[in-house]
């Protein structure tokens, strides 16, 4: 299993979310998410300017197994979508805390990142998960 970087919170859905201290917060999918469904080969993001609310899908990934929902762990307004993804969903695959970042939000209720899990949390779930 990959490190978990400590500046990352989590929802239980494998999402994270990277708080950049000037309001914004960048969110992605855990190693262990793009490890459960394989190789990726399509990812559908949401368009700047769309608001996207804590708890609700917000972008598509899919792989040559499913697809799957992300969802969004904060409340805010996307300012920015990572579309080199367009062309190369795998990056995700190699670099899911990275590189593969999904999207970039304005945050609107900021207190949301604190009912997060934290790193430590979230890598318990994911070992409670395996047995």
């Amino acid at each position: 299993m990959s490190e978990i970087p400590g500046d990352l919170k989590f929802l239980k859905s494998h999402e994270w979310v990277r708080a950049e201290g000037n309001g914004r917060a960048t969110i992605g999918i855990s190693d262990h998410a793009q490890g459960l469904l394989g190789d990726l080969v399509y990812v559908e993001l949401p368009g700047v300017g769309d608001s996207v609310q804590a708890g609700n899908a917000a972008a598509v990934v899919e792989s040559v197994k499913a697809a799957s929902d992300v969802y969004s762990p904060v409340s805010g307004t996307v300012v920015e979508v990572n579309e080199a993804l367009a062309d190369k969903p795998e990056t995700i695959n190699e670099d899911a805390y990275g590189d593969g970042w999904l999207f970039v939000v304005e945050l609107s209720e900021p207190d949301q990142l604190k009912e997060l899990l934290a790193p430590d949390d979230y890598a318990e779930l994911l070992e409670n998960d395996d047995h």
